[in-house]
């Protein structure tokens, strides 16, 4: 049978708005009825989708929630999760529980035992979950992978990426967890740049250091700094140092409070080579220590939204995922360990910060050019003396189980 033969994946799309509006897009847009069959929208306020007239033209039901599409009687064999990170892990456990497979976007969840959670529930449903790091599933991420994991370039070193990527009030704004820690019954949300906007670069230095294609480094210790400018509960602005099970040094700098932006790059040293990104070119280069180039391509150049076209493709013909929740629990792990190692966020002092009436945002004087420099150097902005700058306390993360407070007693365990 041809693949223009085969029956349509049926899809549930859970969120249309934001990051769901354009996984929509791509859905109505670049996949034919042949391949996709939308069965539903999960919102609770589809109204507010900028595509909810179309799906009502194409027949297309919304739901409030997901349990209400099954109970419905309806099916689908791909769930899309794309709500606010607080419920990736429920909706992903619901939607297994009722046979479907599942692509959920970054991260897989806000708690590290929640990520264990739907690992088990993943495995009792004997289906798959994919997570949307969208950098993993590209051919240059892929292809540079492969040369770590063929010993092409030596032992990990020191990885170091950056993101200044400034964002406006409305950001913060535009729903009611946006910067929050908890929401207001107590359930945490722990948004940030690192766990939530900026998510993929971090996660990105575990990935490629896995020692299998569907593995990630975990993260055993790690020392943050938190700031912000804007008026939230958590921070903007991060620096971490965190050490991997190998031993390997990665050094993490995010800040959505900048006045300008700049990256993602990154630069990772190995023993045998340096591989940077965006530092010199738009190309990943991999340098020997003859100064022999490599360039292996963009991670950008992929479609953004090739992790729903592979995922589509997994339920037609099953192969390995590549992201799944034991590549994606990484980066829960060490935003666990970020929040632990600075629970108190440092505002920075009010003379630093700047407000930008005519873009509605704000950014911190000279944070731009500390950042970078804490970047180039490898250090923390502690580290450099600065004035309004705290070191945190160093989080071992070898036996964490539960956050907060590491790990849980044995019979309080979920």
């Amino acid at each position: 049978m041809t693949r223009k033969e085969k029956k349509p994946v049926s899809v549930v799309l859970v969120g249309i708005g934001g990051m769901g509006l354009h996984y929509l897009i791509a859905i109505l847009e670049e996949l034919s009825p042949g391949e996709v069959k939308l069965e539903s929208a999960v919102d609770p306020f589809p109204q507010k989708s900028e595509r909810y007239n179309e799906l009502k033209t194409r027949g297309i039901p919304a739901f409030s929630s997901l349990n209400e599409f099954y109970e419905s009687g309806y099916s689908a064999e791909l769930v899309i999760i794309s709500s606010p990170i607080h419920f990736h892990v429920a909706q992903s456990c619901e939607a297994l529980h009722h046979g479907s497979h599942v692509l959920c976007e970054k991260p897989i969840g806000v708690t590290i035992q929640d990520a264990r959670h739907m690992i088990r529930e993943r495995d009792a449903a004997r289906r798959w979950v994919m997570i949307g790091y969208q950098w993993s599933y590209s051919a240059a991420i892929q292809a540079l992978k492969k040369d770590i994991l063929e010993d092409k370039l030596g032992k990990p070193v020191r990885l170091k990426s950056l993101y200044l990527w400034p964002r406006n009030e409305s950001y913060y704004q535009r729903n009611n967890w946006a910067g929050r820690k908890k929401d207001d019954e107590g359930n945490w949300i722990l948004d940030s740049p690192a766990n939530n906007a900026i998510a993929h670069y971090l996660h990105n230095m575990f990935y490629v250091l896995g020692d299998q294609i569907d593995s990630s480094a975990q993260p055993v210790e790690v020392l943050a700094e938190l700031y912000r400018a804007y008026s939230i509960e958590n921070y903007d602005s991060v620096a971490a140092r965190i050490f991997t099970n190998e031993g390997a040094e990665l050094l993490f700098y995010a800040s959505h409070s900048t006045s300008e932006e700049q990256g993602p790059m990154f630069s990772f040293e190995f023993e045998r080579a340096t591989v940077t990104y965006n530092e010199f070119s738009d190309d990943i280069i991999v340098t020997d220590r003859q100064g022999k180039e490599k360039h292996i391509g963009s991670p950008e150049a992929e479609h953004p939204f090739k992790k729903l076209f592979e995922a589509v493709e997994a339920v037609r013909e099953p192969r390995t995922v590549i992201c799944g929740p034991e590549a994606s629990i990484s980066q829960t792990l060490c935003i666990n360990g970020i929040q632990e190692s600075f629970p108190e966020v440092i505002t920075f002092p009010e003379s630093m910060i700047r407000h930008d009436k005519e873009k509605g945002r704000r950014w911190v004087k000279g944070l731009s050019d500390t950042f970078f420099d804490c970047y180039q150097k490898g250090i923390l902005p502690s580290e450099a003396c600065f004035s309004w700058a705290k070191q945190g306390r160093l989080v071992d993360l070898r036996n964490y189980k539960f956050f907060p407070g590491g790990v849980r007693p044995k019979n309080q365990e979920k």
